[in-house]
């Protein structure tokens, strides 16, 4: 029953590297309609089932080196829960085998492990002996497991009178103080307010440079930003395994469907003859190196063969950055005012169109993006054959060093409600030489600085 497919890359396999290995890992739960069932099976034995089955996991396969980030994800139910179990030696499996090469700790279910009845500052005592640290190991930590949790007093209350985001504080604070080899996240950080989820994706960027991480998540930029490669879990079989970004868009896409009901269809795209592939103005080349404080960011021609999926009853004929004489561009400088053009061909008459973007970077973060729904309420009406032409002006932000690509998508509906006609994942590719690298993942020009000082 297994259905794995490569995206991008191969599955490490064989190798003395190797932290996790699962194989052929399959997972079965009794369900009982009622508790009467239960007890009657135990009476019965083999005589008589009173069970249906229900595998969360069939035929699992993959392994995970030392030092790499995996990402898992999948709907509610898909068996991401399950597989973490079974990783962390909370679950046995009915068939294959899972292998785990040293001291691994896990933020399952929140607040696994803890007592209720018992105190912060006891579960710590508890929780981290469960993760082989000894007392005196213990008590030479408390203080830094404290004060990376950062609840206070409430530290020796008990922990049933703590919120959700406390228990997920320290529980994260045991984890991250026991010198574990392999770290295991499931969803734990959707609890946590925004200081402190920045405070753990810190953490969990340094433990990457010397342990391995299996992180669950929803959040896709979480995933694509953090994770070396991703695996997509979908009815207890792996839909997808390979690069995070190009795991998450067909996750996305797949979701997308979904919610429309309809099925993944490859758009015929245009013939590269099209005469605006090649009209891009690069004259300013000549200009490149003059200033260290510039951002040079070359532009690429608009990939017509680039993956896209959609009805197709409308269909992106060609996407660019212009200037304000509409001359499309080659060559863009970071803080300079510039245009997204994106065309749109009707092959039949829509009602209620859409167009928009997303800026992404080459992990699939989405660095910004927008779309003419938030903008202009008017209603826009294509009639079949008909064209129409979204412009986006705006100045382009100064990046760091890297590949960069634009997604365009135009959809019939409103913002809430709407149907994807056609939709490309790298419709458009950029890069920057990294010049005048501002201090985030983009940068913005200032309007003003000022400094006053009152002596």
């Amino acid at each position: 029953m297994s259905s794995d497919r490569s995206i991008s890359g191969t599955e490490a396999s064989g190798s003395a590297d190797v932290a996790i290995s699962v194989r052929n890992v399959s997972k079965c739960y009794h369900i009982y309609d009622r508790p009467l069932h239960r007890l009657l099976q135990g009476l019965v034995g083999a005589r008589r089932t009173y069970y249906r089955e229900f595998w969360a996991l069939h035929g699992v396969t993959f392994d995970v080196q030392r030092g790499e980030t995996l990402g898992i994800i999948g709907r509610n139910g898909s068996g991401k829960s399950t597989l973490l179990q079974l990783i962390a030696g909370t679950l046995a499996a009915n068939e294959g085998d899972v292998a785990v090469n040293g001291r691994v700790a896990a933020l399952l279910e929140l607040g696994s492990g803890f007592n209720a009845e018992f105190t912060g500052r006891e579960n710590v005592y508890l929780n981290a002996s469960i993760l082989g640290l000894s007392k005196t190991e213990i008590d030479g930590r408390f203080d830094q497991i404290a004060e990376f949790a950062d609840i206070g007093s409430f530290i020796d209350q008990p922990v049933k009178s703590y919120s959700s985001g406390m228990v997920m504080r320290l529980a994260f604070s045991v984890i991250v103080h026991v010198d574990a080899d392999v770290l295991i996240i499931d969803e734990a950080l959707a609890v946590g307010d925004a200081f402190f989820t920045q405070k753990c994706m810190r953490f969990l960027r340094e433990f990457k440079t010397r342990g391995t991480l299996l992180f669950v998540s929803h959040d896709g930029a979480a995933v694509t930003g953090l994770c070396d490669r991703a695996i997509w879990l979908d009815g207890g079989v792996v839909k997808a395994a390979g690069i995070a970004k190009d795991v998450m868009a067909a996750y996305t896409e797949a979701f997308i469907h979904e919610r429309q009901g309809t099925t993944a269809t490859r758009i015929a795209t245009r013939s590269e003859t099209d005469p605006r592939v090649a009209r891009r103005r690069d004259e300013r080349l000549e200009l490149r190196d003059r200033s260290v404080l510039r951002n040079d960011i070359e532009l690429f021609p608009f990939d017509p063969h680039a993956t896209s999926f959609g009805e197709s009853r409308a269909t992106i004929s060609h996407v660019a950055l212009v200037d304000r004489d509409d001359t499309e561009l080659g060559l863009v400088f970071g803080g300079e005012e510039v245009a997204l053009k994106i065309d749109i061909t009707a092959q039949d008459e829509l009602d209620g169109v859409i167009v928009g973007f997303y800026i992404k970077d080459r992990l699939g973060q989405l660095l910004f993006g927008d779309n003419t729904h938030l903008y202009i309420k008017e209603r826009f009406r294509i009639e079949a054959a008909g064209t129409l032409t979204a412009v986006f002006r705006f100045e382009m932000p100064r990046l760091q060093a890297g590949e960069y690509f634009v997604t365009a998508g135009v959809a019939e509906g409103d913002q809430s409600e709407h149907v994807i006609q056609h939709w490309i994942h790298e419709a458009l590719k950029f890069r920057s030489d990294g010049m005048g690298t501002p201090s985030g993942l983009i940068g913005i020009n200032m309007l003003d600085v000022e400094v006053i000082s009152e002596n």
